[in-house]
């Protein structure tokens, strides 16, 4: 019998494709304004198990673009507050919520568990480049989200391979330390688009970043819908 929160997916996607997503387990790790989009995204499409993966906290300034951060949550572990959200809109759906930064120490901890697919939205560089060495090692799929940061055309994201993108400072240093590692092919989600001088905030860069980028609701949570396509088309065979 059809699942009537799914109905709407099923006549689009087909039921072989559904029961294929319900027994899919899937990594989110960064649950910021391109995370935690993606990862509700999987959940309202039918993803039967999520792991989601951040070491930050919701904060005030969080409000202006990432779906957990509400009022009630400000202060809250975001792993925590995306599980309390997805628990309301999916009860049947599996979470594993994680406080903790992905990075080489953390490695063998992260991957105990065996994951269909891994969506990386991680901010920074390093743990990014090992999280998707690793992830190739153990050819589990994995895309990641490329700069979205002091961009305001959600026009122009689009899914590629990381040797296609452009314009994004990002893209270009991933690119090359990819090649490095001898990875010169890797789905990614970017945008052309250069980034656009942004007047000076009062916040604090958090740790490992120069600076805080300027950023408004529709190109994070656009790039993470996107992932959220990419992920949902490859895990449901179409």
């Amino acid at each position: 019998m059809m699942n009537e929160q799914f109905i709407r997916t099923q006549m689009l996607l087909g039921a072989p494709a559904m029961e294929r997503l319900k027994n899919s387990h899937v990594a989110v790790l960064g649950l910021g304004g391109v995370g935690g989009w993606c990862a509700e995204a999987l959940c309202r499409s039918g993803v039967g198990e999520l792991t989601l993966a951040d070491q930050d906290t919701v904060s005030v300034s969080n409000l202006n673009r990432q779906c957990a951060a509400l009022r009630s949550t400000v202060g809250m572990e975001k792993a925590r507050a995306t599980a309390l959200r997805l628990s309301d809109i999916n009860p049947d759906c599996i979470l594993h919520p994680l406080v903790l930064r992905y990075e080489p120490d953390s490695r063998e901890d992260f991957f105990q568990a065996k994951y269909d697919y891994i969506v990386d939205a991680i901010d920074l560089v390093s743990c990014k480049l090992d999280l998707i060495e690793t992830a190739r090692q153990r050819a589990i799929p994995i895309i990641s989200a490329l700069g979205t940061g002091n961009k305001r055309d959600a026009q122009q994201l689009r899914i590629a391979d990381i040797s296609e993108t452009q314009g994004c400072p990002l893209a270009r240093v991933v690119r090359k330390e990819l090649r490095k590692r001898g990875i010169p092919r890797h789905k990614v989600v970017f945008s052309p688009e250069l980034p656009r001088s942004a007047e000076e905030g009062d916040e604090a860069p958090p740790p490992g970043r120069r600076s805080v980028p300027a950023s408004a609701m529709w190109v994070p949570a656009a790039a993470g819908l996107l992932m959220a396509q990419a992920v949902i088309l490859d895990l449901a065979a179409l």
